[in-house]
């Protein structure tokens, strides 16, 4: 029995109190099914900046009446300190997953970034520590290995942010080991690295790459793939991502105040990656060939990312559950379903 699947029985047996914030997005709501699923206690927390009714509306026709009861939802913001410590009432656990992603939206706009990211997080920590919940495990960046070159990347060793964004989650994790020395408070940071599954926007301007070209394929419109296509990336199934968090949120004191890698710690190109999207689509009936369109680089990008995540398998118990092209499948399973 694998680490993780010890904690969900345990869970089961004795069901705790989550919050889980922007429970209505991609990530957030997959937590929520997983947490429902097993019989967990949910409070959860979204402004539909980037969340959308609808994956509550899914999840909810995915677990029992029953199970659906145990969520009170709240909507608000976490740039509201008030709203935090409101919702953070009797909380065992909080899975902070709030924020505004996307390397160029930051670019675009770094200010109401920063706002959501920092001062957002901020305001959700603070509160936490006052509550004194048992854990407090939060969405951190990849992005934060900046212009570090080695490869993999190992925890410790970051380089210089390249985005307002990349900052931002750097700064979440700053605070955070501050609060570990000043006020005794510990955490877990999860570096995600390219997370991708059922229920992420295919649509809008910053949509993450896999749910964009999905769609575009879909519907016969252009790809296009920023660079040369051999810019590589660790891409990790939303499974595993939900794994990480159960396991941080239960972890033992001696595993907190650290970050951690959150991946299957391998390297997939973009051309590649377009052509496992091809070939997983025409699986399930969408057959579409045509070859994308190569374009400039783009700013803020890094070039390579491929993660260790031995820590992660040491500390925490993390055996990740699906490589790329098993995530792949279910996921273009999910979205040719809705097409």
């Amino acid at each position: 029995m694998t680490k993780y699947q010890e904690i969900k029985n345990n869970l089961k047996i004795e069901p705790k109190t989550w919050l889980i914030t922007g429970v209505a997005g991609f990530i957030g709501s997959n937590l929520l099914e997983h947490l429902l699923l097993l019989d967990q206690k949910i409070v959860g927390l979204d402004n539909f900046a980037t969340g959308h009714q609808h994956n509550l509306d899914e999840v909810k026709s995915l677990v029992s009446d029953n199970q659906w009861q145990n969520l009170t939802f709240i909507e608000g913001d976490v740039q509201d300190y008030n709203t935090c410590t409101q919702v953070l009432h009797n909380v065992d656990y909080v899975l902070h997953q709030a924020a505004l992603g996307s390397v160029p939206r930051s670019i675009a706009d770094p200010i109401t970034s920063n706002a959501a990211n920092i001062t957002g997080f901020l305001n959700m920590l603070q509160a936490a520590k006052e509550a004194n919940v048992k854990s407090f495990t939060y969405a951190a960046s990849s992005s934060t290995y900046g212009d570090h070159p080695a490869l993999p990347k190992v925890e410790e060793n970051i380089g210089n942010p390249l985005s307002p964004y990349a900052v931002t989650k750097y700064v979440n994790e700053l605070y955070a080991g501050v609060y570990a020395k000043t006020y005794g408070f510990k955490s877990i940071g999860l570096r995600y690295f390219n997370v991708f599954g059922k229920r992420q926007d295919p649509d809008g301007a910053y949509a993450a790459v896999i749910p964009k070209w999905t769609a575009s394929l879909i519907k016969g419109e252009a790809v296009f793939i920023n660079g040369d296509g051999e810019t590589s990336r660790d891409f990790c199934f939303i499974e595993n991502t939900v794994q990480m968090n159960i396991l941080a949120a239960t972890a033992s004191e001696e595993a907190k105040n650290q970050v951690y890698n959150v991946a299957v710690g391998d390297r997939t190109t973009l051309n590649i990656l377009y052509s496992s999207i091809q070939k997983a689509l025409a699986e399930n009936n969408v057959h579409n060939n045509k070859k994308a369109t190569y374009r400039d680089f783009r700013t803020g990008d890094v070039r390579h990312s491929q993660a260790d995540i031995s820590l992660a398998k040491e500390q925490l118990g993390y055996t990740p559950e699906f490589a790329i092209d098993a995530g792949i499948k279910q996921a273009i399973s999910w979205y040719t379903e809705r097409s």
